[in-house]
């Protein structure tokens, strides 16, 4: 039995590949991890930058791409690094990993139901959305959506800390804090309970989101004009939701309740998927589909081809010169 001052280090596993392929999975990686960056590097500078784009709906998805960065730096730089050398990792990186990743992941569930709870108010009760969704209650919603995912998180993170472990070896290709508490000798009762909660308390969460959809969806189903606006600003936050909940569910599925005969790259896709998935198909929803967006970004390459062009010419003209 060992304490748990002395593992210092922990074994990670998912990765027997050769060089080769180890290399070729670097690329691909740090390709995927690159358009994750630019996808929603893009939609946040151009809500940040456009006065008209500073709405409640698309603060919350600002602050849903700026999750989608957080989370994804929870995984991808060690990734890499694992990639290129061993896959180890320390009991202090180890820990900070998994806060990230399962803050992120509760983090988007907040977000998603205040863009549900948002066009909720939009929709069934027009008349008092502006008087609703102010400016200081929507920074409040934004200001919780943020501490509570990190708090609850914290507070399972430290449940872990001072156990005695039975082990080093971590059956996933990072570390989450559920593995952990997998290799602690003696169950502690406080993560056992915390954990607990925290799922209680964002099932919550996914309940609500699918009640104020299916109001939503009912209500609009009376007006042709409802019909318009729920596809045009609520069909981009359901398919979000969607994709989200079903990669977040297959993970907490396989990882419970998975069978170590599945093949390793299965493992791997079902370990990670969640975090390949929404942070690179959110952006592409929301840029395609919300009109004020997609003619943001449109604009803004419109400018730079101009500009590039113009620069172009006067180059051409002083050498012609």
């Amino acid at each position: 039995m060992e304490n748990v001052s002395v593992v210092t280090m922990f074994a990670l596993s998912g990765l027997n590949f050769t060089l080769e392929q180890r290399i070729t999975l670097f690329v691909l990686t740090l390709l995927w991890y690159l358009l994750i960056l630019l996808g929603n590097a893009v939609l946040i500078v151009s809500i940040v930058i456009d006065k008209n784009l500073h709405e409640p709906m698309y603060i919350f998805l600002c602050n849903l791409s700026i999750n989608a960065l957080y989370g994804s730096v929870g995984f991808y730089p060690k990734f890499l690094l694992d990639l290129l050398s061993s896959h180890v990792i320390s009991y202090v990186g180890c820990i900070l990993q998994g806060f990230v990743i399962h803050s992120s992941t509760c983090a988007d569930f907040s977000i998603l139901a205040l863009m549900a709870y948002d066009r909720y108010v939009a929709i069934c009760r027009p008349l008092v959305y502006h008087s609703v969704m102010t400016r200081q209650r929507v920074s409040i919603f934004v200001l919780f959506s943020w501490l509570l995912p990190l708090y609850l998180m914290f507070m399972n993170t430290a449940s872990l800390l001072g156990s005695r472990l039975c082990g080093s070896q971590i059956n996933r290709l990072y570390c989450v804090n559920w593995m952990i508490a997998t290799l602690v000798c003696s169950p502690s009762k406080a993560n056992v309970a915390v954990s607990y909660f925290n799922m209680l308390f964002y099932f919550g969460h996914f309940v609500f989101i699918i009640w104020s959809y299916m109001y939503l969806i009912r209500t609009c189903m009376s007006s042709k004009e409802n019909q318009g606006k729920f596809m045009q600003t609520c069909m981009p936050h359901l398919m979000s939701l969607i994709t989200f909940s079903i990669t977040v569910l297959l993970d907490l599925l396989y990882m419970r309740f998975g069978s170590a005969d599945l093949p390793q790259d299965l493992n791997n896709f079902m370990a990670i998927e969640f975090l390949l998935i929404p942070p690179v198909v959110n952006p592409l929803i929301y840029g395609l589909k919300l009109t004020k967006i997609r003619d943001k970004i449109l604009t803004f390459v419109h400018i730079k081809r101009t500009d590039a062009k113009s620069q172009a010419t006067r180059v051409s003209g002083k050498l012609s010169n």
